[in-house]
């Protein structure tokens, strides 16, 4: 049988692993000559092709020169690194690809840690050689001084390096060695990598690592078979972390990589990665055996979530109008079909009706899932995000989590940066120049001040700034941190909002809606300039008398609206207010929407 190779491709966001792969399966002749490939193809959800990252961990195979060789792409954005760490521990070699003007960052720190704990012994590619600001030496030093602070054993510091250009389709051992194909990546792969191992007499035993639904197949579930050989109809049953069994079933679609596509086979064995579906209840982190196996794959641990948010019910007037899935029992399987799939996202049921508590690694995981489920035609109402709190056991001391920040930036905007982290409670570690005018800063900063600075960041630094951030660890609780400084402006009726009125409003604050725009009472169209909530008429026409002609009106002339994204909208509100997200439109409003109910819980809160 053919020897396999199974490797995981690691980089921080955007240092160009998934047109690494592109390249690597056009070359082997994964594609054939004249097959239309889109670009990216690693990228297969519409949200990874427009934020350029990826989200879900993919599998794919290629052949070379009579071996195959399994790459599994994983998510470099720390929020998915549940992803990650199951990940690592189906391949036997992993590839760490750093960018060769930013050299290694968070992210590549952050699945690099948990690769060299698992003893996996790296080859280092340094891509985007052809940068202009390329400093692959540079870069080099970096990448071992991370080795070095990561605690790598010997073996894993005497690693192979390699110089690439992803997009434009080579890689070579030297500079100076002549820029043609992608071979001498493959040919490192083969020499470096160990053959995938596997005891293929014992008993079959596979340890799940991701889990999806398809509409034909049913749950399908993707892991490396550990030991053993399994064929279609094999009974088989399901072991949960603790050795419980989950279920008992037959495997009744066994399926392998090839390329991009999944197809069926009939026998697969020990060190092969394949996807079977028959079960009900397996999940990520369960083992699939034969039944005569009673101790389980020990699984990969989750780091814990950090942040929650309240799913709850679109309860506005204008509910119903745009979404399709609107009722609490949607919503409720929808979440519950996601927690399924994706291990770092915790669904509990509030006290309050129609609403669920998701807890995940951080905003944009949340974020991502909130606008895949707007993108399906559901309606929710979202809170403001909270960081997850415990207490120390042993002095009952309140711990929250802190991320290391790290942010690259123009040296001219690094005083406001810093200055503005340590209002946000951060602490700073590192500070040193980084080359052409830029410094490269290193905080230690709570979750909960991080909360929508992402925006306030790239305003500070005119766009420039780069901004990498990594769960670290929970500390004590650093203090208050300050909120929004200004109040809203919240509509007093229902109705379309008309030119005359915000053009008087328009004086009181920033507008977040224009003209035709429909709004309802307790919905907020703007920021207050001043620091109390304002309500105010945005529905008011002008009254037409012989003196005032109807014409004046073309003489308006109103400043644009300020949209926010999904993002930006979460992290401005407050305790007390929400986002309406619905398919076509997002709005933001107080969570109690008629004034008096506003003012008694008010009260309320204050005695």
């Amino acid at each position: 049988m053919t020897s396999i190779r199974n490797i995981a491709i690691i980089a921080h966001v955007d240092h160009g692993k998934t047109t690494l792969v592109d390249s690597m399966l056009k070359q082997s002749g994964t594609f054939r000559q004249n097959q239309q490939v889109a670009e990216r193809v690693m990228d297969s959800n519409d949200l990874e092709r427009e934020r350029g990252i990826t989200i879900l961990a993919k599998c794919t195979s290629l052949e070379w020169k009579g071996h195959r060789i399994n790459i599994v792409d994983t998510p470099g954005h720390a929020d998915f690194g549940g992803e990650v760490e199951r990940i690592l521990s189906m391949v036997d070699g992993v590839v760490v690809l750093v960018d060769a003007a930013e050299g290694p960052m968070p992210q590549t720190k952050f699945v690099l840690t948990k690769a060299l704990k698992l003893g996996l012994r790296p080859i280092v590619l340094i891509n985007k050689i052809d940068r202009q600001d390329a400093r692959a030496d540079e870069v080099l030093d970096e990448v071992f001084e991370l080795f070095l602070a990561l605690e790598a054993d010997e073996k894993q510091l005497d690693f192979p390096i390699m110089y690439a250009s992803g997009r434009s389709g080579w890689a070579v051992k030297e500079l100076s060695d002549e820029r043609k194909d992608i071979g001498p990546l493959f040919d490192l792969i083969l020499d470096h990598v160990p053959e995938a191992a596997g005891n293929k007499e014992e008993p079959f035993s596979m340890l799940v690592t991701t889990r999806e639904y398809d509409n034909f197949l049913g749950r399908v579930l993707t892991g490396r078979v550990q030991s053993g050989r399994v064929k279609l109809n094999t009974a088989v049953r399901v072991l949960n972390r603790d050795g419980d069994v989950v279920e008992t079933g037959r495997i009744t679609k066994l399926l392998s990589f090839r390329g991009l596509e999944r197809l069926p086979i009939e026998e697969a064995e020990a060190g092969d990665i394949i996807a079977i579906a028959g079960l009900e209840k397996a999940t990520v982190a369960d083992t699939v055996a034969v039944p005569e196996v009673n101790t389980p794959i020990e699984a990969q641990p989750i780091d814990p979530p950090t942040l929650a948010m309240t799913f709850s019910v679109n309860d506005s007037p204008l509910a119903g109008r745009e979404g399709t899935k609107l009722t609490s029992r949607v919503i409720r399987d929808r979440l519950m079909k996601e927690a399924e799939g994706n291990v770092a996202i915790r669904i509990t049921e509030t006290a309050e009706k129609d609403a669920f508590e998701v807890a995940g690694r951080g905003e944009l995981q949340l974020g991502v899932l909130i606008e895949t489920m707007r993108r399906e035609g559901f309606e929710l109402s979202i809170s403001r995000p909270r960081v997850l709190y415990r207490h120390d056991e042993t002095t009952g001391e309140r711990l929250e989590p802190i991320e290391e920040v790290q942010i690259d930036v123009d040296e001219e905007y690094s005083g406001t940066v810093v200055d503005t982290m340590n209002q946000r409670k951060s602490e700073m570690t590192d500070m040193r120049p980084s080359g052409g005018g830029k410094v490269r800063i290193t905080f230690l900063a709570p979750s909960r001040g991080l909360i929508g600075y992402h925006g306030q960041f790239l305003t500070d630094t005119r766009g420039t700034g780069i901004m990498s951030r990594v769960f670290h660890s929970y500390g004590p609780y650093r203090g208050a941190i300050d909120g929004r400084h200004t109040g809203v402006l919240i509509s007093m009726g229902n109705g379309e909002a008309v030119s005359y009125s915000l053009n008087t409003l328009e004086e009181r604050g920033v507008l977040f809606v224009g003209p035709g725009a429909q709004v309802y009472e307790g919905m907020i169209i703007g920021e207050n300039s001043r620091d109390n909530d304002l309500e105010v008429n945005p529905l008011k026409a002008k009254q037409l008398t012989n003196f005032r002609a109807s014409g004046k009106d073309d003489a308006i002339r109103l400043t644009p609206p300020k949209i926010m994204t999904l993002e930006q909208a979460i992290s401005y509100i407050q305790d007390d207010e929400r986002v309406e997200v619905t398919p076509k439109n997002l709005r933001i409003r107080k969570a109690i929407l008629c004034p008096h109910e506003r003012k008694k819980a008010e009260r309320k809160r204050e005695s």
